[in-house]
């Protein structure tokens, strides 16, 4: 959106209050027994009547369908049933982030069970993205019969074309944008093929630990049809959950769907503490409340990404599989190690590419950074970072000796999936793939200027070359009277939040900032009031050196606008509602 400043707030946005289906809330109201604000926040969320039930009720058995309805999913899972039934020796090639990590570790638990051990590839951030023939020569060595490319391989051409070639039976578990062609290997599970037919849209926001659990359904399936568990016991898959639900949301796919459903049953399965790397990992992090979709995005997560960045990229899978408790407390203590050293690099390299976007005019709407000792295993945070400083797309690239690795991270409008297929198809870079939002990709240094060229007309015809103002999202009108404790359990109802399904923002109008106070590291506490009477606490978060903060702390009974998330304060046993404030705007 074009920046106006007279529309903006004091944190800078444009609100962007939704339009709500009046006749629609109240029927989803009525029938759901949910208050008016909750329906009229689930049309916001674009839920028509027939959606409601499994949104609110997300249900494996009833938003999983048969897994054949994938391509080549019938072809694979029988297979990999085959290998296992015939004891042959399976391999995998994963990905060094959390996705990788969980869709890796969710085969091999299963692989275990049923009695074998994989050989596991994940690669460094130095050898590079997805199938290698370092890889496959280590297969070859392990006498390895079957592989799997698990949240990798769809565009991995010449690789795996080599490996086929060689006698590797290979089969792609995907869900990265995908070209026309694919790979000449026995099998490509990806919902996002060119030639996908299924009727059931939601498979595409799957990442690739959804994929991978869909094909352990159907290879589960078909074990037992064999009769392979007649003397055995059949693998518990919903035990596996507590990964795909972390997968799910670190891999920041939409919170939709079947995806919905693997989150919510994972958070339930994660609470058990079942997983022993996992439940070492929380009480190292002294994670003692009951883990929500807020807890595996932003405190696990970066835990676990950290040892693909500045550590060693295979030992996520090797925490998510352990079954010994000495080892798995090592390596959560390791991983939170890996973490603190993953911010100091992280701020260096943040710190260099500011100084580098704002030192330069910006011909494009983009945010484009590149250095030649910037850590590779930190780029995409930094990218991330850059995108939300100055809302515009962002690339980040270390410049390495044997070429230019980066990350990118987008913004409303523009497919960072298909510029890079693009960009890929014209020559501009090497290697490269991703999703609508995120993308990583490789070229050569001198190929610098052409590829900043090429993505920022790329962007320029999309987006227009006037400054953008970030928009935020209004889901719910509400008087301050309506926030309640009752209120705030009834929202509830919408977790778990993510990606698609962003934690409603509500907006409480003509109120008054009282006795507001800093706490904390640059926090403004305060209580909300009306003319109308009542009382509301209230933080803001981080805010005491920007407008917000300064507004409140020097506001003299004027009356402002509101928008913020409600939450329920539970310090000390104790337990209130609380409003968090996120932007503020004058009347």
């Amino acid at each position: 959106m074009t920046a106006n400043t007279e529309n903006l707030s004091l944190g800078g946005n444009v609100w962007n209050v939704a339009a709500i289906d009046d006749g629609l809330s109240a029927r989803i109201a009525a029938a759901y027994d949910i208050s008016p604000q909750i329906a009229g926040i689930m049309c916001v969320r674009g839920i028509d009547f027939t959606e409601a039930e499994s949104f609110l009720n997300p249900k494996l058995q009833t938003l999983m369908p048969d897994p054949y309805v994938l391509k080549d999913m019938r072809k694979a899972s029988e297979r990999i049933a085959e290998a296992i039934e015939n004891k042959e020796q399976i391999a995998i090639i994963g990905d060094y982030d959390v996705d990788g990590a969980t869709s890796t570790s969710e085969l091999t638990r299963f692989f275990k069970h049923n009695g074998i051990e994989p050989l596991i590839h994940i690669p460094s951030r130095e050898e590079g993205y997805g199938p290698s023939d370092l890889a496959f020569a280590e297969f070859k060595q392990g006498q390895a019969t079957l592989v799997i490319t698990i949240d990798c391989g769809t565009t991995a051409f010449d690789v795996l074309d080599r490996a086929a070639a060689e006698g590797f039976d290979i089969i792609v578990i995907d869900h990265h944008e995908a070209e026309a062609r694919l790979p000449k290997v026995y099998a490509v599970v990806n919902p996002k093929r060119l030639d996908e037919e299924n009727p059931y849209k939601y498979l595409a926001y799957m990442s690739a630990v959804g994929v991978g659990f869909m094909t352990l359904v159907a290879v589960n399936r078909l074990l037992r049809q064999h009769g392979f568990y007649k003397n055995k016991a059949e693998p518990n898959l919903m035990q596996l959950l507590d990964l795909v639900a972390l997968g799910t949301v670190c891999d920041v796919v939409p919170l939709r769907g079947l995806n919905r459903a693997y989150v919510k049953q994972g958070l339930k399965v994660m609470a058990q503490q079942q997983n022993i790397g996992l439940k070492n990992l929380m009480e190292i992090l002294e994670l003692k409340e009951a883990p929500q979709a807020y807890h595996l995005g932003f405190v696990l997560g970066p835990r676990i990404n950290a040892c693909g960045r500045v550590g060693d990229a295979t030992l996520g899978s090797k925490l998510l599989c352990s079954e010994n408790e000495i080892e798995a407390r090592m390596l959560a203590e390791k991983f939170n190690q890996f973490n603190i050293e993953r911010k100091e690099i992280e701020n260096y390299v943040l710190l260099q590419a500011i100084e580098q976007v704002e030192g330069k005019i910006a011909r494009y709407p983009m945010a484009f950074a590149y250095g030649e000792d910037w850590h590779q295993g930190v780029i995409g945070i930094v990218a991330g970072k850059l995108k939300e400083r100055y809302n515009v797309p962002a690339f980040v690239m270390s410049i390495e000796p044997d070429g230019v690795k980066g990350s990118a991270r987008s913004v409303d409008g523009i497919d960072l999936g298909a510029l890079i297929i693009s960009a890929k198809e014209k020559g501009v870079i090497t290697e490269g793939g991703g999703h609508i939002m995120a993308a990583g990709f490789s070229l050569e240094k001198e190929k610098i200027p052409e590829f900043e060229k090429f993505v920022g007309e790329y962007i320029e015809s999309r987006l227009g070359n006037e400054k953008i103002a970030p928009v935020l999202n209004v889901d719910c009108i509400m008087h301050l009277s309506g926030v309640t404790e009752k209120f705030a359990d009834e929202l509830s109802r919408l977790e778990p939040y993510g990606t698609d399904n962003p934690e409603p923002m509500i907006m409480l109008q003509n109120v008054r900032i009282n006795r507001p106070q800093t706490v904390g590291n640059g926090h403004v506490r305060c209580f909300l009031s009306t003319a109308m009477g009542g009382s509301l606490p209230a933080i803001a978060f981080r805010c005491t050196d920007n407008e917000i903060g300064r507004a409140m702390l020097e506001q003299r009974g004027e009356a402002f606008d509101v928008v913020g998330t409600v939450k329920i304060d539970n310090w000390q046993n104790r337990k209130k509602v609380q409003f968090i404030i996120n932007d503020i705007a004058r009347k």
